[in-house]
């Protein structure tokens, strides 16, 4: 089972939110997942990216793979990761 860190989009029609989610890689992108490692909203400005730095680095030291969208997130996020 190849397990992913993906985006799973929430909102309305227009309007997305993001979750970043751990997921298997066969799953439907708004389908069962593992874990919430953070949310991104790209309608506010500017744009909204939490990450649970600690969730997030304990699932990569696991095995699971950033899509490039998120790997993307994350370098451009780094500052601002919260701890909850």
């Amino acid at each position: 089972m190849a397990v992913r860190i993906r985006l799973s989009r929430f909102g309305r029609k227009k309007q997305p939110y993001y979750r970043i989610v751990v997921q298997n890689s066969e799953a439907r992108r708004d389908g069962k997942f593992l874990d919430i490692v953070g949310t991104y909203n790209p309608m506010t400005e500017p744009n909204e990216l939490n990450i649970q730095q600690d969730k997030l680095q304990g699932w990569i030291d696991q095995g699971a793979e950033p899509t490039t969208t998120v790997r993307s997130l994350i370098a451009r996020g780094v500052g601002k990761a919260v701890a909850d």
